[in-house]
């Protein structure tokens, strides 16, 4: 028995979402995460003879929902005047989840600051609080994706938040190439609340702060930062091809006790299909080694 389950985000195919979910059934998939936020599966979008056709079809394929991603962009949850809004959808995301039969919801909060006293770490708490306690009712984790600020903060912030339905989908990758953490200590620190993960790898080319970075993805003008910066400040690469020592990394997830999805994200690349076949098989390689 393989001490993970291999997940797919289904949308990294870049095919209709059936489609993607038969390609990664026909990889060895045992899941696959699904984009929420928009399209056929959103909560607006599908009624509840929708949300049972889809779970059957699911089922079908012998294929669990690993999570949904309920990423609603932007500044995640750090800009008050726009987070009712934010916070009623993502509730709603909450629900489809229960109906889709999945645990978990995972999303970009924004970028938790150090000092527990700057107006943004408060606005992030209410917000998580909130949504970390319908989560919780609902049987739902509400998963904090990582990547803007180092485990240590996070850690911290977690248990300022106290909520049970609050967790952490932990993506090694965006530690790496966004602030240089390491993933592996990231897993020790985080474990008890990690309750899905991302498999993708990435490489760090330039030291830029976190916030420059996700305040340019949310105001779309990261191109114009690579200008300011004069290139790339990371590059997202095939899963074993850069700076995520995955032998490590999987080791430590495993002490610290988690047992659920590898789920395999692919975000750029001309052929992600290849991609993700690779990674597929990277990882089952890097399993039975264990």
């Amino acid at each position: 028995m393989t001490p993970f389950k291999i997940g797919v985000m289904a949308d990294s195919f870049r095919k209709d979402i059936r489609e993607g979910a038969r390609a990664a059934k026909a990889l060895g998939a045992d899941g696959i995460q699904i984009y929420a936020v928009a399209g056929k599966i959103c909560p607006e979008n599908m009624d509840a003879a929708a949300r049972l056709d889809f779970r059957k079809f699911c089922d079908d394929l012998n294929l669990s929902i690993s999570a949904l991603c309920g990423d609603l962009g932007g500044h995640g949850f750090a800009r008050e005047a726009e987070n009712k809004g934010k916070i009623e959808r993502s509730k709603k995301i909450v629900d489809l989840a229960v109906d889709l039969g999945t645990a978990v919801v995972t999303t970009h909060i924004g970028v938790v600051p150090s000092d527990p006293a700057h107006p943004t770490y408060q606005v992030l708490k209410t917000a998580c609080r909130e949504l970390g306690a319908y989560a919780g009712t609902k049987g739902i984790a509400f998963a904090i994706e990582t990547g803007p600020e180092p485990a240590t903060v996070l850690k911290a912030f977690l248990v300022d938040v106290a909520e049970a339905g609050i967790g952490v989908n932990l993506d090694p990758a965006n530690l790496v190439m966004v602030i240089g953490d390491d993933p592996i200590k990231a897993a020790e620190l985080l474990g008890p609340h990690i309750v899905h993960t991302h498999a993708k790898d990435g490489r760090r080319l330039k030291v830029c702060d976190a916030s420059r970075i996700y305040d340019a993805f949310a105001e779309n003008r990261y191109g114009e930062l690579v200008k300011e910066l004069g290139g790339a400040p990371f590059e997202e690469v095939p899963v074993g091809e850069g700076e995520v020592r995955w032998d490590a990394y999987l080791a430590a997830l495993r002490k610290a006790g988690y047992h659920g999805y590898l789920t395999v994200e692919r975000e750029v690349g001309a052929d992600p299909s290849a991609d993700i076949g690779k990674a597929v098989r990277y990882l089952c390689d890097r399993m039975a080694a264990m």
